[in-house]
């Protein structure tokens, strides 16, 4: 029962590496002086790029707070989702922090956080489309970001066999060729839905059944406990003492996190 109690009591970040092991990850970061983040940048209102060229968005808000309680700098890289294991395993990043969604296949070949946040596998369709529900949705083209949850959900769902994919680079482009008729249906995390929603001038409708629920949690590479272990540390810090909350009200109007 004690041996029960104390697997239990491991943190998500041990868990997924199979057992605590001593690494240098977080002393090499605190050497370095930086962590290397590594974004989708066309994700709003996760991580994406604003006008003027800036990484913004709620993850990477949340990162730099974590950053400065770590005592080094944040640096933000734009990378291809298709290869963001690559990108983490061959050492170009430090983390993927972007709305990356917990699967098994992720928990098998990354050190995974706590999830920090919930949402949804949602459709979203274009005001005038005559769309009411999943049934609708036979032989139609729906379209989803390439090497998302989206697409594992969707391939591995009863709709399938009856629909069309179509895939895109980003779920900005995704969303696009939505406006302009190119897909019938968009399948995306309801957080990003429906900040393109509110953002846009165009009308949408969100179908009222979901694929499956979701949470975000960090991506280290794996074993990486130390670093994983110190970040988890410093954002539940920040649930406590509320800053974590009050960024959240701003990108969303209230607190939606579910750090611990």
């Amino acid at each position: 029962m004690l041996l029960l109690a104390m697997l239990f009591a491991l943190s998500a970040c041990e868990r997924t590496a199979g057992a605590k092991q001593s690494d240098d990850s977080l002393t090499r970061i605190l050497a370095s002086g930086e962590l290397v983040l590594g974004m989708d940048n066309g994700f709003p209102p996760m991580g994406f790029t604003d006008a003027q060229g800036n990484f913004t968005g709620f993850d990477v808000e949340i990162a730099r707070a974590v950053c400065a309680r770590l005592g080094v700098a944040l640096k933000v890289k734009a990378i291809d989702w298709d290869k963001k294991e690559e990108e983490l395993n061959e050492g170009r990043i430090d983390c993927i922090w972007n709305g990356l969604s917990k699967t098994p296949a992720r928990a098998e070949s990354m050190t995974l956080s706590d999830p920090y946040m919930q949402s949804a596998m949602i459709f979203v369709v274009p005001g005038s489309s005559t769309v009411m529900n999943l049934r609708d949705l036979s032989g139609c083209s729906v379209g989803v970001q390439s090497a998302s949850s989206a697409e594992e959900v969707l391939l591995d769902s009863e709709l399938a066999s009856s629909v069309t994919i179509q895939k895109y680079q980003t779920n900005l482009d995704l969303l696009q060729r939505l406006s302009q008729g190119e897909v019938d249906a968009a399948l995306l995390d309801s957080v990003a839905a429906y900040y393109f929603i509110i953002s846009s001038e165009e009308r949408f409708f969100i179908l009222p059944d979901s694929l499956a629920e979701e949470e975000y949690v960090i991506g280290f590479r794996k074993g990486e406990n130390a670093l994983c272990e110190k970040v988890q540390e410093i954002l539940s810090e920040m649930k406590a003492d509320g800053t974590l909350g009050k960024i959240s009200k701003r990108w969303f109007g209230s607190d939606i996190t579910t750090v611990r």
